[in-house]
């Protein structure tokens, strides 16, 4: 039997990241061929793929990372099917470093198949299936380019990335502010105005329903009904609209006895929850129409537009699951 040191085993260890026992294995049938015994390797994480294919791999580690002039951003998830692992360091280390790999390319199709080490990412995953002994994906692949990106990543759980059109003084704290709504509320676009008009409708019908029918259920228990709004976005907020949304505030101001006078004073805020109540979509949905989470008094267009001329022009996001 070929003798193996215990520094080609550290070496081997070093290299593929697999266990003491499994590295002396694998020289020892390779007859010390250090080439050979990575192929061994390979072809052990090639066959617990394969037994494992048919597993979730919904836990791991989302990562982001930028380029050095703040204009490339990538988010990755690499997936494993544990919490355990997907929280091992050496785990997020790996993440880590193919997101390095992946901020070169434009697919998750040109990540998988970008060099790792002499071999292509999608071997390494299947390297490291055979060492970990669980399913590993690259799950999600989102990249962003912009005149200034910045990110946030919540506990290696949702990665986000959020493109501006110009570098502002303070740009860093507006980017992890607006990166931090981006992961924390789920905003799927922009703007409403980004909503099409079909979508619109259809979620319109979808929620007056849903609240139809919570209240026949709140009616048989004597609570109190809750409001059913025409509308659910900005964009079916036509100049027409508004203008009887004010005259109907104007009637009831009148009808209440408040003096004509005092009309000024009051309509301004009704108009503002009018439209409050009828762009729930927007609230939801649409990133720059969101309540800011770091003040309930602005949205983040309005917060966005204090740092001065700039806009965000992108945002992506992953997460596990």
């Amino acid at each position: 039997m070929t003798k193996i040191s215990a520094a080609e085993v550290n070496k081997l260890r070093q290299t593929t990241g697999a266990g003491m026992m499994d590295c002396k294995k694998a020289l020892v049938e390779a007859e010390g061929d250090f080439d050979k015994a990575i192929d061994i390797l390979r072809k052990k994480g090639q066959k617990v793929a394969d037994q494992r294919a048919d597993r979730e791999s919904s836990e791991g580690a989302a990562v982001a990372k930028i380029n050095d002039d703040q204009t490339v951003g990538v988010a990755i998830v690499l997936g494993c099917e544990t919490d355990f692992v997907g929280k091992n360091e050496s785990f997020i280390a790996l993440a880590n470093e193919i997101a390095d790999i992946a901020i070169t390319v434009n697919s998750k199709e040109e990540v998988l198949a970008a060099d790792f080490g002499g071999m292509t990412v999608a071997d390494k995953l299947i390297e490291q299936t055979g060492v970990i002994g669980e399913k590993i994906d690259l799950n999600a692949f989102e990249k962003l380019e912009a005149p200034y990106v910045g990110a946030y990543v919540h506990i290696n759980k949702i990665a986000a990335l959020v493109g501006f059109s110009a570098k502002v003084d303070k740009i860093e704290e507006l980017a992890k502010d607006v990166a931090m709504q981006v992961a924390s509320m789920g905003a799927t676009t922009l703007s409403y105005k980004d909503f099409d008009p079909a979508f619109i409708a259809s979620e319109t019908e979808a929620r007056i329903a849903e609240i139809q029918k919570e209240n026949e259920e709140r009616a048989r228990m004597n609570k109190t009904l809750k409001n059913i709004p025409q509308y659910i976005s900005m964009a079916q907020l036509t100049p027409e609209v508004l203008a009887k949304a004010e005259e109907d505030a104007k009637a009831e101001l009148k009808a209440e006895g408040k003096p004509e006078q005092i009309w000024d004073k009051i309509i301004p805020g009704k108009m503002d929850r009018f439209k409050s109540d009828n762009t729930t979509l927007d609230q939801e949905k649409a990133l720059l129409d969101q309540t800011f989470i770091k003040d309930e008094k602005s949205n983040v267009a309005k917060y966005v537009a204090s740092y001065g001329d700039v806009k965000v022009t992108d945002f992506k996001r992953v997460s596990l699951g």
